[in-house]
């Protein structure tokens, strides 16, 4: 299950975020999304969690937990819609 995360402190590393979901189950990608001119966080990201209870448990967990001072967003990602590409 692809997870969304929002609301993430600017200087958090994809390190801290694997670890983070790490304690709820096996994690096979992480990606924080980057400006693509100045490569500042965004202040997003994905985790992709190989089990869905597992990915669950960590939205029902995490979702509104406080991370290095703010209250993160935690959500199933929804499909990436292609209303921009022409």
């Amino acid at each position: 299950m692809n997870l969304y995360i929002g609301n993430l402190e600017y200087g958090i590393k994809e390190e801290n975020l694997r670890e983070l979901f790490e304690g709820f189950g096996e994690v096979t990608s992480v990606k924080i999304i980057t400006d693509k001119f100045s490569g500042r966080s965004k202040g997003f990201g994905f985790v992709e969690m190989a089990n869905d209870d597992q990915a669950k448990e960590a939205i029902e967990t995490l979702n509104g937990k406080s991370v290095n001072d703010r209250n993160i967003t935690v959500a199933e990602a929804r499909p990436k819609s292609d209303n921009n590409r022409r």
